[in-house]
């Protein structure tokens, strides 16, 4: 296989990160240069019985993934070079190796363990945001008002956003909450993840894509070209919440 085609040293990369870190941006750049896969939240619990429907599989039983749908979902998230790429929240890991653990036909000695009999040689990106009230504002904004991406449908019964500081200091706390326990995690593994930031990211997205695809070890193809397919979505009401919220 060439160079070109980008397969190295890696078959499965997970994104880990929590909500409002920029994640669809970066899936979005990575899945443009053709060779990391086409990475999506596969094994959030809230849309494991839409990708089994839309993938013809059994849906997971009691909501619980099994390696079936690991098999599915390998399937569809790999480019032609056979690299997976998906993304994971910090709530979600839990859910996944819990499933794999109860469907494995051996026991596995760690979480790693199960991971890499399903997903391969696996790296992990780990994505985060440096100011964690602006992202604690951004996520309550898109609680509020049922808008999360450009380009989506905008699910039903959104409202206005109105500013809510007892909701923002809960998001707050669950988002250190959940960047804590990834770090534990990765230190119970001895991983150690490329780390990306919310704030690089934005402010070079290429940049900061390319620097993951050189991680990776993926090459992307002459003559392609990283597409930046998301925007930032903050706006004045996002700064006027923030100020609001660190003056308190």
């Amino acid at each position: 296989m060439s160079a070109a085609m980008g397969r190295l040293e890696v078959d499965s990369y997970l994104i880990c990160a929590t909500p409002r870190t920029g994640s669809t941006l970066l899936c979005g750049l990575l899945e443009s240069s053709g060779v990391a896969g086409h990475p999506a939240s596969y094994f959030n619990r809230k849309t494991l019985t839409t990708y089994a429907d839309a993938w013809h599989i059994a849906r997971p039983h009691a909501g619980r993934i099994d390696e079936g749908f690991v098999r599915a979902a390998l399937t569809v998230g790999r480019t032609s070079n056979n690299v997976f790429g998906g993304r994971l929240m910090a709530e979600t890991l839990p859910e996944l190796i819990a499933g794999l653990a109860a469907s494995a036909p051996r026991p596995a000695d760690t979480d790693l363990g199960l991971l890499t009999a399903q997903f391969g040689r696996l790296r992990f990106i780990h994505l985060r945001r440096r100011d964690v009230i602006a992202q604690a504002v951004s996520w309550a904004k898109a609680l509020q008002t049922h808008f999360w991406h450009p380009h989506e449908a905008v699910a039903p019964r959104g409202q206005d956003p109105r500013y809510d500081e007892v909701l923002i200091g809960q998001l707050v706390a669950m988002i250190e909450s959940s960047e804590a326990d990834w770090a534990t995690w990765f230190n119970a593994h001895g991983i150690v993840p490329h780390e990306v930031t919310y704030e690089e990211l934005a402010a070079d997205p290429r940049s900061a894509a390319q620097g993951v695809l050189d991680y990776l070890g993926l090459t992307v193809p002459p003559g392609r070209q990283l597409i930046v397919r998301h925007h930032r979505q903050a706006d004045q009401v996002n700064a006027d919440w923030i100020t609001r919220f660190k003056s308190r």
